[in-house]
């Protein structure tokens, strides 16, 4: 397989509106994106070890609207204004967040360890309790370990994989019980919307995170990228939308103590799972519903 970074700079990638297109082109552009980069639509990259890195998807280039309208349930003042974006640059993102089992190579050939009076996380289950320094130090290693470039995702970036071509407040439409994503079931989505009492969750409350894998994926072949576990970003964050960068980049070279996070949480209520949906962290901040997937740069 040919290694992405030798294939020729000036190859170009479509700049198709992808709600224009239905799951079954959402996937189809995928497939098509992957073969012209010489990549499978998901893949592995190999660590020093022998043993497997995690498991990253091919995303496609594309135009999309990021953020949400006061006609959103759940929309806060902070997604507005709904805009455009035209991500420039083809990427690969993780299909799950970073696992405990993941980070435990990490830990073992570093040394790195977590402190004692911290809850921790094992198997399949998200890795929580990092701070966004912690997360850095994993990217920092499993580029070394693979030769290739990985980051975390930046804002516009994390929400056009999450959203994977689609409008909706959810990857799957504009409503969500607990068989789509792993939320706080005394809060949920369908029943405030609908404004009617509840009295009993629908579902049984589970409080801590669930093994990667288990909700639904995207067309894209993302899990969980409805709840679970907030997800680190390498954005600094902004009280809207105005002013943002229309290449998927970040806005600016501010410096704040704050970043963005996406996804929602086991924690939360079921609104703040929805693709538009961000929330401020600080720089220093851990906790248990906290996690982060990667990116691995593919052109």
């Amino acid at each position: 397989m040919l290694d992405a970074n030798q294939v020729e700079s000036s190859q170009t990638f479509p700049a198709v509106f992808l709600p224009d297109l239905d799951r079954q082109a959402i996937s189809q552009l995928q497939r098509d994106t992957a073969r012209q980069l010489n990549l499978t639509m998901s893949f592995s990259d190999t660590l020093l070890s022998g043993a497997k890195g995690p498991e990253v998807a091919v995303i496609p280039t594309g135009q999309y609207e990021m953020g949400s309208t006061h006609h959103e349930f759940g929309h806060n003042k902070e997604e507005y204004p709904q805009h455009y974006i035209q991500i420039q640059k083809p990427y690969a993102i993780g299909r799950y967040t970073i696992t405990a089992d993941d980070f435990e190579i990490f830990c073992k050939d570093t040394e790195w360890t977590f402190r004692d009076d911290l809850i921790q996380s094992s198997g399949k289950t998200p890795v929580i309790n990092l701070r966004l320094v912690d997360a850095e130090l994993y990217i920092k290693w499993l580029s070394d370990q693979t030769g290739q470039t990985y980051r975390l995702p930046t804002e516009a970036e994390w929400e056009h994989a999450a959203r994977a071509g689609t409008t909706s407040a959810f990857h799957f439409g504009d409503e969500v019980t607990c068989k789509e994503a792993h939320f706080n079931a005394l809060f949920p989505y369908n029943e405030a919307k609908q404004k009617k009492r509840w009295y009993l969750p629908r579902c049984s409350p589970y409080p801590k995170p669930i093994e990667v894998g288990d909700k639904p994926a995207n067309a894209w072949g993302l899990h969980e990228v409805h709840g679970n576990v907030w997800e680190f970003t390498q954005s600094n964050w902004r009280d809207s939308h105005l002013n943002a960068n229309r290449d998927g980049s970040n806005t600016g070279a501010i410096t704040s103590p704050w970043y963005v996070t996406k996804g929602g949480s086991w924690f939360d209520d079921a609104i703040h799972s929805r693709s538009a949906a961000r929330k401020r962290r600080s720089f220093e901040e851990l906790d248990t519903n906290l996690g982060f997937r990667v990116v691995r740069e593919i052109v």
